[in-house]
């Protein structure tokens, strides 16, 4: 049980973490430099997360899953805030 708190608690911090990525990220063009960097600060966050809360590297599908939704919601967001002025 406490492992499955942890672990759901990594994919969530993955998430949380990435929604004000996401939001920045989607000022930039697609592909540049702002963009890639805004898509990847989070990765040593999150192995740094990951590797303190003892899993093994068999859990990055979940942490990856939950960084992209993260990144979506914050574009969502952005989309949501410029198209309302």
């Amino acid at each position: 049980m406490e492992g499955t708190l942890k672990l759901a608690g990594l994919i969530l911090g993955a998430t949380a973490i990435n929604v004000p990525l996401g939001y920045l990220r989607y000022a930039y063009e697609r592909f540049t430099f702002g963009w890639f960097f805004y898509v990847h600060i989070s990765i040593p966050i999150i192995i740094f997360l990951r590797v303190k809360a003892g899993f093994s590297w068999q859990i990055v599908p979940l942490t990856l899953g939950g960084a992209v939704v993260g990144q979506y919601l914050g574009g969502v967001l952005r989309r949501r805030k410029d198209s309302h002025g």
